[in-house]
């Protein structure tokens, strides 16, 4: 595993996530649900969690690191209270998600992978949102975006935050 920040997790996270491998058994075959669960508890994945996860399934920390890796859903930093997705499947790309991406990054002023200093917005991009009937598409949480013009990017943010 890269070598990450020195990171403590709270005795309770710790023991929710014993409890999240517990539920499951304990089962190699279980790591990607026991990584949902795990993520949406605490939002992202450090170190630290996947060292926890693979001790209690007994498997090596390096499967668990290259899972969290692999798929684009699991991630190692903390995200914005409200995370934001910018769709560059080919249907939204086409109708303009590029541009939709910039104003996005020009409004909060960070780059796609960061999250603004006061921990409201992230940012991210994606291939394909499944609604390329509503591109260019942008999803902010659970929320999707469809047929956005950059114009409606601040006015959404300032929705969002409110």
């Amino acid at each position: 595993m890269a070598k990450a920040k020195e990171m403590k997790l709270a005795c309770n996270v710790i023991e929710q996530v014993e409890a999240i491998c517990d539920k499951h058994g304990n089962k190699p075959g279980e790591l990607i649900n026991i990584l949902h669960e795990a993520q949406s508890m605490h939002g992202y994945l450090p170190e630290e969690m996947q060292r926890i996860i693979a001790r209690k399934l007994n498997i090596p920390a390096s499967k668990v690191y290259g899972v969290v890796t692999f798929y684009s859903f699991f991630t190692m930093t903390p995200k914005g209270k409200h995370p934001i997705s910018v769709c560059l499947g080919t249907a939204c790309y086409v109708r303009g998600s590029e541009k939709l991406l910039e104003e996005i990054k020009r409004v909060l002023n960070i780059e796609v992978g960061e999250t603004t200093p006061d921990g409201k917005f992230s940012l991210d991009c994606l291939r394909c949102v499944g609604a390329c009937g509503l591109a260019p598409v942008v999803t902010i949480g659970e929320k999707v975006y469809g047929r956005l013009q950059p114009k409606d990017v601040q006015k959404i943010i300032e929705e969002v935050d409110n």
